[in-house]
């Protein structure tokens, strides 16, 4: 272990021995395109290896101190010369490693938006509300006064003191989010009251900050505090904000999803993000307000997108972590001096920063917690958790010696408090943590989340469908609603007007899918209009993909309105298809489809095979299905009241329907029975083997009885004996008289869709509705 640490730090010796000869190499007055990679090398290799090293030690800010290391502080002071070649001080070399740096500052706030949690800030409210209001004010008022306080000598511009105190107060109040979430994260307190309070108020203080920043900064370009230009930039800001959580928000949704089911080059999805934080960062610019401003609301929006998948997701973290983030920091500090605190006076200056910070916003944050009903305990933790600077203090402090209001000193001064107090944090926080216990409400929520993240349907993104105008069809688009507005989804139903022109094999036109209603996109399905009665006809086969939308609208509204949630209406997206073929159902299933629900007026052959419609569309998708086969009073009227019977095994597949059923239960309110069936044989030994097998019969039950608990539903379980597992279904049907069986099957190899010899059993002889999930 040893050995390699070892040649790690020779490497990096290495890299400082020649990149200085390298950039001499390039020298001139003029940029060298040698410095600059020589700088990135250096920024990149230390800051990882340093980084990696604080990691060790569960402490944040390794970046930072790898480029303190690098500057006048460490570097500068054994090596001037070479410290000076490799990072010289002309402006034409500097504005070249200075570009990536600012444009590392909104790719850090596009992350830190992309981590910040509105439905989080929603549920905490209160606590969290007055805890981050009064750890803001505290602290702010007393960096002003401290502003005040300081001497000529210390100040970029005399003049300007109050430009320079607002920021004093700003830096001071601003709690940053990432360090806060690492050591919740790290503690196992994510989904613990006090940890979802104490991030709930870091997000609300970083969103707070940098409207706070952009007003400042809109000052600072007025050269005064004016009552006019104040006004300017309040309500500048406010119209932005509220423009960009509603029309914002869904031109953000639209563009990824557009790029996501359109372009087919590699990253495109990444590209349309950066250029989503660039407008936005445009906008703020335009209306007078810092970039940063706009970089965090275009990461708040791009994190709520319903379909960024996990990959690209970390496609864009990867990028800003692996490649911005150690750049920046590391410019950052290059740029502070430490050895300034030679100086009694700065160091006396610093000290009393760090005091004023610490005591501010710990007093500020507590007073807040008991405000919000908090324990003392909890109310120590959060006070603990809410005294981190880290990241957020150094952007805030390089915007502030960027527009000229800190000075070299001050931007120093602020660094260092940053690293002091985000180095306290984490051991004080795990201290305060490892002192509040567990309630018990918060104990069976918990473990509710726990069987969430195990579960099939919590884990859905994105759901599409393919239904007809029938009563199956009818139940198909209320199932697919309920799905998709208990975990608000956005879903694609492909309406179908004749399902017999169903196609087996590839379509001589596969792109004849278009989207409804707009016009240039019917167009594009390659219909010619040459009469009245085609138009016609193209018009009503609208009006009744228009009315499958609205079916899936429609349910996942009412869930909504159940449960109280007030999110976004589930987004739905139509399209119409002639000939539907496997083809085209395997091309738009590239767009990143988690399942495939299927409602035909044909389900099912007089044989109990399925019919080729359901076979042909199933071939085409890869993943898992659900097939609806409604008959009796459900085929009548599919939005009747439903009591739901769930066959299980212990398979994954029987615990995804059971998942399934659970969800409907909910938001039907309909009765669920949970069959096991014991399949025995009639010898000796059989009977035998199911006595050994009784205890594992009742943990499958149990299994799915704490799915229903989580919700806090109750559901009636039942063990049957029987040869046969679909007499023992049919059984069960009419001795409690369900109306649905839910069941979970697994696809067989062959041309034809076969799901076991239960699936067939139940498809010729169940005279009730049948749900077949499929994986």
């Amino acid at each position: 272990m040893r050995t390699h640490r070892d040649r790690l730090w020779l490497c990096v010796l290495a890299t400082l021995a020649v990149s200085p000869a390298w950039a001499v190499e390039g020298g001139g007055k003029g940029a060298s395109d040698a410095i600059f990679i020589a700088e990135l090398v250096v920024l990149m290799l230390v800051g990882r290896l340093l980084g990696e090293a604080m990691s060790r030690l569960r402490q944040p800010l390794g970046q930072l101190i790898a480029g303190l290391m690098l500057g006048p502080s460490l570097f500068g002071l054994l090596l001037p010369d070479v410290q000076h070649a490799l990072f010289p001080k002309n402006p034409e070399q500097k504005a070249m490693i200075d570009g990536i740096s600012q444009f590392g500052i909104l790719l850090l706030l596009l992350l830190a938006g992309m981590e910040t949690d509105l439905k989080l800030v929603r549920q905490k409210g209160r606590a969290s509300l007055y805890a981050s209001l009064m750890g803001i004010v505290i602290p702010f008022i007393c960096g002003v006064a401290l502003g005040e306080a300081l001497p000529d000598s210390m100040l970029p511009d005399p003049e300007k003191r109050l430009i320079t105190s607002l920021f004093l107060g700003t830096a001071l109040s601003i709690a940053s989010v990432k360090i806060v979430a690492m050591v919740v994260r790290e503690m196992n307190f994510m989904r613990r009251v006090v940890g979802q309070v104490i991030l709930a108020s870091a997000i609300i203080d970083d969103s707070v900050g940098w409207i706070i920043v952009s007003i400042i900064f809109s000052l600072a370009l007025q050269g005064s505090v004016e009552l006019l230009s104040l006004a300017q930039s309040v309500v500048g800001t406010i119209a932005f904000m509220l423009a960009s959580l509603t029309i914002g928000r869904r031109a953000v949704f639209f563009t990824i999803r557009w790029v996501n089911d359109h372009l087919v080059s590699e990253f495109a999805v990444v590209t349309a993000i950066l250029c989503i934080m660039d407008i936005m960062a445009l906008i703020t610019h335009l209306i007078g307000v810092h970039t940063v401003l706009g970089a965090f609301v275009a990461g708040i929006l791009v994190g709520e997108s319903p379909i960024l998948t996990r990959h690209i997701d970390e496609q864009l973290r990867g990028l800003i972590t692996a490649f911005f983030a150690p750049v920046f920091f590391g410019i950052a500090g290059l740029t502070a001096d430490l050895t300034i605190m030679a100086d009694p006076k700065i160091a006396l200056f610093t000290v009393g920063l760090v005091l004023v910070a610490s005591i501010g916003k710990f007093g500020g944050a507590f007073l807040g917690a008991e405000l919000g009903g908090l324990t003392r305990r909890e109310g120590l933790a959060l006070a603990c958790g809410m005294n981190a600077r880290g990241s957020t203090e150094v952007i805030i402090a390089t915007v502030g010696l960027s527009m000229g209001a800190l000075n070299q000193d001050l931007f120093t001064m602020i660094v260092a408090m940053a690293v002091i107090t985000t180095t306290a944090m984490p051991p004080t926080l795990r201290w305060a943590l490892n002192r509040i216990p567990m309630r018990k409400e918060e104990k069976q929520r918990i473990e509710r989340e726990e069987l969430e993240q195990r579960g099939f349907v919590p884990n859905l993104e994105r759901l599409l469908i393919a239904v007809d105008d029938s009563p199956n069809g009818k139940f198909a688009s209320r199932v697919a609603g309920v799905l998709a507005g208990t975990h608000g989804m956005p879903a694609t139903v492909l309406h179908i007007p004749d399902p017999s022109k169903i196609e087996s094999t590839m379509p001589e036109d596969p792109d004849k899918a278009v989207a409804v209603p707009t016009p240039e996109e019917k167009k594009s399905n390659g219909k010619q209009a040459n009469d009245k009665k085609n138009d016609k006809k193209t018009e009503k086969e609208d009006k009744k993909a228009a009315v499958a939308r609205e079916a899936v609208q429609q349910a996942a509204a009412q869930i909504k309105k159940d449960e109280e949630k007030v999110d976004a209406p589930v987004e739905v997206t139509t399209i119409v298809h002639e000939q539907p073929s496997p083809a085209v159902i395997a091309e738009e299933a590239e767009k990143g489809y988690d399942i495939f629900i299927i409602g035909l007026e044909k389900a099912s052959k007089p044989n109990a095979e399925f019919d080729k419609g359901v076979t042909n569309l199933a071939k085409g998708f890869d993943g898992p299905l659900i097939i609806s086969a409604v008959r009796d009073d459900l085929e009548e009227k599919p939005d009747d009241k439903l009591s739901i019977l769930v066959p299980v095994n212990g398979t994954e597949p029987s615990r995804r329907a059971a998942e399934v059923a659970i969800t409907l239960a909910r938001a039907t309110k309909a009765p669920v029975t949970v069959l096991y069936v014991a399949v025995r044989t009639a010898t000796r030994r059989g009977m035998r083997r199911g006595i050994r097998t009784r205890r594992h019969e009742e943990a499958i039950l149990k299994d799915i009885v704490a799915i229903a608990d989580g919700y806090n539903m109750s559901i009636r379980t039942a063990v049957l004996a029987e040869r046969a597992a679909d007499e023992a279904i049919l059984s069960e049907l009419e001795r409690r008289n369900h109306n649905l069986v839910v069941t979970g099957v697994g696809r067989r190899p062959g041309d034809k869709l076969f799901f076991g010899d239960t699936a067939s059993a139940l498809l010729e002889k169940s005279g009730r509705s049948l749900l077949f999930v499929a994986s």
